[in-house]
């Protein structure tokens, strides 16, 4: 039997599955459930539609017909169309600037430069990436840093586990953290009316914590893949889907080349500063990535025809990844038009009262674990439980300080983990990585992430974090 016979036999639960079951779920919930809403109200400074507390009342349930549920598919599809999109076009420039071979050769003499010390990537990678999105909020745009990390941690000798972790595990704890984060922490605080970034100095030794054990899994993950490929649950799928450099047909860079990822380089820098200034999201950062792939063809002598042939190639390799993110989309549309979500936040709030202040204080953050879930949305979740969360802890003798820290906490850990985030299964689905073989591998850092989550809220609780 040939060995593309014998790959092709691996069994694997596709992803796409997971999310279709999701949407299944889902959907049966909005007949089971019992419907119900709370009163809401604009907030005069954040503009967002806040929740209010103890205005809850049940409603007519509102099940989701046949044609609904079908058409569901498809309203998902459309309300994630800036997303996808950026997708398409990430994909075309990775595309159009691998035909450059700039993407192959930088690789290839980056490792060369590297040599025995690429093990460095798992710490660099992590710390600066975790900064990032704890002050600038950055996640689904590191879906364009994917195939750049994930050919570079191929040409390393890792695979292709730890290329989705340089990056999603980094924005997990990077948002979990919280540290300056304008959409979590920001929005949650004028929620709860506190201090923009208050009690900044726990999230800063919270960031710390995390990023020490984080990197320690990682890199004692990525050194036993390196010692023996072997050893990696991925190394079949790799082995048939990454394309290695042979660096022995490694060749000096040409000044084309050179041009191209002086380019490449310099627009991430510039998207970078750009996201964190001017505060760019999807639409901007197509276009800016548009004018990346645009200036690297000219500069690596690509003409118009072939420009075209392979941005529609490197586009191709999206659509999967565009899928998913509409599938995630598409299971949180049914719950939110049925009118469930509200009636779960109620239940949730009727089970913490009366707890054990710190069982309370954890309860929070189990909760808005099981939150993220249905909505991945960090500010989408503060907009939804936060009013609630923060009156419940004025209730339950906890700091208004303490919820916002079980928010941000609950709302980072899980998003390298739950199969309704779009980004993250995209980045799953670009990698090849099952999720199966993922859950199996983030289970164990996960469980730590979890025990130090609730270590810190047992601390907020004890020192009566706030200001209030």
């Amino acid at each position: 039997m040939s060995e593309k016979k014998q790959i092709g036999q691996v069994k694997t639960i596709d992803p796409m599955m997971i999310i279709i079951g999701i949407v299944l779920v889902a959907a049966l919930a909005t007949w089971i459930l019992p419907a119900g809403s709370f009163e809401r109200a604009v907030d005069p400074t954040s503009g967002a539609e806040l929740v209010v507390p103890g205005t809850y009342v049940e409603a007519e349930k509102n099940p989701i017909g046949f044609m609904d549920f079908l058409m569901s598919f498809t309203k998902g599809m459309q309300k994630s169309g800036n997303v996808i999109f950026f997708l398409l076009i990430v994909g075309g420039v990775f595309g159009v600037i691998t035909e450059t071979g700039a993407l192959e050769a930088g690789i290839g003499n980056l490792v060369k430069i590297l040599g025995n010390r690429q093990l460095l990537m798992v710490p660099i990678c992590i710390v600066v990436f975790s900064i990032i999105s704890t002050t600038a909020a950055c996640s689904e745009e590191y879906l364009a840093f994917l195939p750049l990390m994930y050919a570079a941690c191929i040409a390393c000798g890792f695979d292709s586990i730890v290329a989705v972790s340089l990056l999603w595990c980094s924005s997990a704890i990077g948002y979990a953290a919280g540290v300056a984060n304008p959409f979590t922490t920001g929005i949650a605080h004028e929620i709860a009316g506190l201090p923009t970034f208050s009690g900044l100095g726990l999230r800063v030794v919270l960031l710390v914590v995390l990023n020490i054990v984080t990197i320690l899994h990682v890199f004692r993950y990525a050194s036993k893949i390196k010692k023996d490929p072997t050893k990696s649950p991925m190394y079949e799928i790799d082995k048939a889907n990454a394309t290695p450099i042979d660096m022995d047909q490694v060749q000096k860079l040409t000044g084309r080349q050179i041009g191209v990822l002086l380019i490449f380089m310099g627009g991430f820098v510039m998207i970078a500063v750009l996201v964190i200034t001017k505060g760019y999201y999807m639409d901007e950062l197509s276009a800016l990535f548009l004018l990346i792939g645009i200036l690297s063809a000219v500069i690596g002598g690509i003409r118009p025809n072939r420009f075209c042939k392979s941005f529609v190639a490197g586009a191709k390799g999206m659509v999967y990844a565009g899928f998913m993110v509409g599938l995630c989309r598409t299971a949180t549309n049914i719950m939110s038009d049925a009118n469930v979500f509200d009636t779960i936040i109620n239940a949730a709030g009727n089970l913490l009262s009366g707890l054990n202040d710190s069982v309370a204080a954890c309860g929070m953050y189990v909760f808005q674990n099981l939150f993220d879930i249905l909505v991945p949305s960090g500010s989408g979740q503060a907009s939804i439980t936060m009013p609630f969360m923060a009156p419940l802890s004025d209730l339950l003798g906890l700091t208004r300080q303490t919820s916002v820290l079980a928010f941000h906490m609950g709302d980072g850990f899980t998003n390298c983990i739950t199969p309704t985030s779009g980004s993250f299964m995209a980045a799953l689905a670009m990698c090849k990585v099952p999720w199966g073989k993922w859950f199996r591998y983030i289970a164990p850092l996960w469980a730590i992430w979890a025990v130090i989550a609730c270590v810190f809220m047992v601390v907020a609780v004890n020192i009566g974090y706030g200001p209030f």
